[in-house]
């Protein structure tokens, strides 16, 4: 499996720990959409990046990184296909991708710590879609992103 992600300049290092635990935990390849450097750097461009690699298949599933997650998710939010569920805990990123089949995973790395950032991470990723009754949501969800492409 690969895995993007993405960050600006407050979420470096945060970005470096995850990546190094996707690598070891799960033996995942992952892929830097984001900055390495401490110079301010547009959480949009980043949230776009990593987004647009998900909806064309360049990686699996894609982690937004900024510096309350809520700017990265809003601007991920905004490439067709994509749901981005900006987390701050793991009982919300589980149910993320359980219920909503969420793609991306975005949170704050001035709001978690990275214990709690790897929680967040390991529910998103061992959680898969259920289905059923969710489909129909989601299907809803998507309609509605279909609806305002074409405004």
């Amino acid at each position: 499996m690969k895995i993007g992600i993405g960050n600006d300049h407050s979420a470096v290092e945060m970005k470096e720990e995850i990546k190094a635990y996707i690598e070891e935990k799960y033996g995942y390849e992952v892929i830097n959409y984001g900055t390495d450097s401490h110079e301010s750097f547009d959480y949009p461009i980043a949230g776009e990046a990593v987004s647009r690699a998900v909806v064309n298949g360049d990686v699996d599933l894609g982690i937004a990184i900024c510096g309350t997650g809520i700017g990265i998710s809003l601007s991920c939010n905004k490439v067709h296909g994509i749901r981005c569920a900006c987390c701050s805990e793991p009982y919300s990123a589980a149910l993320s991708r359980r219920h909503n089949n969420a793609n991306v995973l975005a949170f704050g790395a001035r709001v978690v710590g990275p214990e709690l950032a790897k929680m967040i991470v390991d529910s998103f990723l061992t959680s898969e879609f259920e289905g059923g009754r969710h489909a129909r949501r989601v299907g809803m969800i998507m309609d509605i992103e279909e609806r305002e492409s074409q405004k």
